[in-house]
């Protein structure tokens, strides 16, 4: 006995709503992906001797990937990514987090401009932004190098060794902090206002309420924001790309994905690029995963 027409109809509904996103999934991601392993596993080898030889194609299996992992200026990248994300990703969902607090507060006041004026940094451009700040940071254009300057305090060194890490960083707490203070003042707006009258009636202060019942309540938010501060960090190109003309410090392999558009743009080698590509993707999933494991234990663990 076969199925009512309007039953096979709405049996593949769902198939068709899911649709769309799946052709866009594969078509965008999953294809990209795989051939960027397969690509991986492929080398340019030069052919036919003598000086007009020709590279071709072959299968080198794990070469690149060994090449990759022990490639010193590679590692290093990384070294300087994580001095980089221990300076922004806590300023960054610090002030998310005390900016959220302050305009749910009860007594706050203009949140609406408040709000409109924190998160409007990130609605400007990475390379806009990057190019702005470095404009900042230039010693013949530094509004703030011009007034040290007057004041015989000589020149900050924004972009010399000692202050490139928190002129980098300064970029992306800039824009970023509007993005994350949304996201986790979303969530204290979905917070129960009887939490809070309940509270203040056993005696709490607005502190004690801000740290004992507002921040663990959002703590996904936080999580979530953590991890997409996290992912941000590991894919940190365009700052220092736009700031490397300005300053001697930031080489073209100062953090990773800068490496790999070297290796696949201008020397021209891109399954070594590829392998790259893929041991940060793989790292930055892994880091990911992790996060959210730690995480969660950590939070079912307070629940017993």
């Amino acid at each position: 006995m076969t199925a009512p027409v309007g039953a096979r109809r709405r049996s593949r509904a769902p198939y068709l709503f899911v649709a769309p996103a799946v052709l866009l999934f594969v078509a965008f991601l999953a294809v990209p992906i795989a051939y960027a392993v397969h690509l991986s596993a492929r080398g340019l080898r030069l052919t036919g001797g003598g000086i007009f030889g020709t590279r071709q194609e072959v299968f080198v299996g794990l070469d690149n990937y060994v090449k990759t992992l022990t490639d010193p200026e590679f590692l290093a990248g990384f070294g300087r990514l994580g001095l980089y994300g221990l300076i922004s990703v806590p300023l960054t969902l610090g002030l998310a987090l005390l900016f959220a607090l302050l305009l749910d507060h009860a007594g706050s006041r203009a949140r609406r401009f408040s709000r409109t004026a924190i998160f409007l940094p990130y609605a400007i451009p990475g390379v806009t932004a990057s190019l702005l700040w470095g404009f900042m940071y230039l010693p013949s254009t530094s509004p703030f190098n011009y007034l040290t300057r007057e004041l015989g305090l000589g020149e900050i060194p924004f972009l010399g060794s000692t202050g490139i890490y928190p002129s980098l960083a300064n970029i992306a707490i800039w824009g970023g902090v509007g993005f994350n203070m949304i996201i986790i003042f979303t969530s204290l707006r979905g917070i129960p206002a009887e939490l809070y009258d309940a509270a203040r009636i056993d005696g709490a202060s607005e502190w004690q309420i801000a740290w004992r019942v507002k921040i663990p309540l959002v703590a996904p938010a936080l999580v979530l924001t953590g991890l997409f501060a996290l992912i941000g960090t590991l894919q940190v190109y365009g700052e220092p790309t736009t700031l490397s003309p300005m300053t001697t410090e930031i080489s073209q392999t100062w953090v990773p994905l800068m490496q790999i558009y070297r290796d696949g743009f201008i020397r021209d080698d891109l399954p070594l690029a590829a392998a790259a590509s893929v041991i940060l993707a793989a790292g930055t999933l892994a880091l990911s995963v992790l996060l959210l494991k730690v995480t969660q234990k950590r939070a079912f663990g307070g629940m017993r």
